[in-house]
This record gives C-alpha cells, sequence and structure tokens, in this order.
C-alpha cells in the first residue's frame, strides 16, 4: 500500500517536470483515500513556499475544512526541507513516506543544508540579518491572546 501511494507521488513528480514544475511530488491520503496531491508549484507559481508537499497540505485541510490532519499520511517524492518538515508537525500528520533523501535532492541542485545549518544558530549568527527589537508594544498580542475567551488552539 504505501509503495503504490509513494510511487503515485513519484509519478506527479515527474509530470510536475513536464508541466514547468520541479522534480517533486507529493499526496495526503486518509483511510487508503487520496484526499490532496501536488506537483512543485514554486516556479509556476512565483511561491517560494509553494512546496509539493505545501500544497498538499493546503488542498488536503481545505478539503477536510480543518487545519489539522490527524489520521492523514503523507507520500513525497523527497525527504522533507526544514521549511516542509515545520508544516508537517503544525498540520499534524501522524506518519510521512518518502522515496528520496535529502542528500539525493542535494545531488540534483536542490540543497538545503545550510538551512539545518542556519536554524541552529543564534539570531544574530544567520547569513540574513535577523534581530529583535525591544518594543513596548511587542507582547500585545500575546497578551490579548491569552485573555481571549473565544480562542481556537492550533
Amino acid at each position: 500500500m504505501h509503495e503504490g501511494f509513494l510511487n503515485q507521488a513519484i509519478a506527479l513528480a515527474c509530470d510536475n517536470i513536464d508541466q514547468g514544475g520541479g522534480p517533486f511530488g507529493a499526496i495526503v491520503v486518509r483511510d487508503g483515500e487520496i484526499i490532496a496531491a501536488s506537483g512543485n508549484r514554486v516556479t509556476p507559481d512565483l511561491d517560494p513556499t509553494a512546496h509539493a508537499e505545501i500544497v498538499a497540505i493546503r488542498l488536503a485541510c481545505q478539503k477536510l475544512g480543518d487545519f489539522q490532519l490527524s489520521g492523514c499520511t503523507l507520500y513525497t517524492s523527497c525527504e522533507p526541507c526544514p521549511m516542509c518538515l515545520g508544516a508537517i508537525y503544525w498540520a499534524r500528520l501522524q506518519a510521512v513516506y518518502f522515496a528520496c533523501d535529502r542528500f539525493d535532492a542535494a545531488k540534483a541542485g536542490f540543497d538545503d543544508g545550510f538551512i539545518y545549518t542556519e536554524i541552529d544558530k543564534p539570531a544574530l549568527q544567520r547569513r540574513i540579518v535577523m534581530q529583535q527589537l525591544s518594543l513596548d508594544s511587542a507582547n500585545r498580542p500575546f497578551q490579548m491572546w491569552r485573555i481571549k475567551t473565544d480562542k481556537i488552539r492550533y
């Protein structure tokens, strides 16, 4: 069963190349049914966040009417990058199956190893300037959130 869905994600990645996208495909499955599927849409959509996994997660959430994908499994042609990994945890997927790993991706020109290194560094030591500014109003959104009685926790 897992191999079948994973082969579909690989086929989606191959088809995606022919359609001007990147070599990645992802499928969200629940109870043996495909809920959503997408190829990488970064270049066609001019959106650096439109990785196959992210787009498939977005589509699945819309279809199910929920921001959590509990009980769902993600099948993806390649090991998820750090951004996609974060989305996977936020979506609360129950499992992820992937074909190629990050080292295979790096050999094809998609090396995200530097991001893993950057995440581990303090903000001031990262390649891109990231500096916290001290503002009196900084905690206002969190204060409002704490007292909100009808909030939807996520």
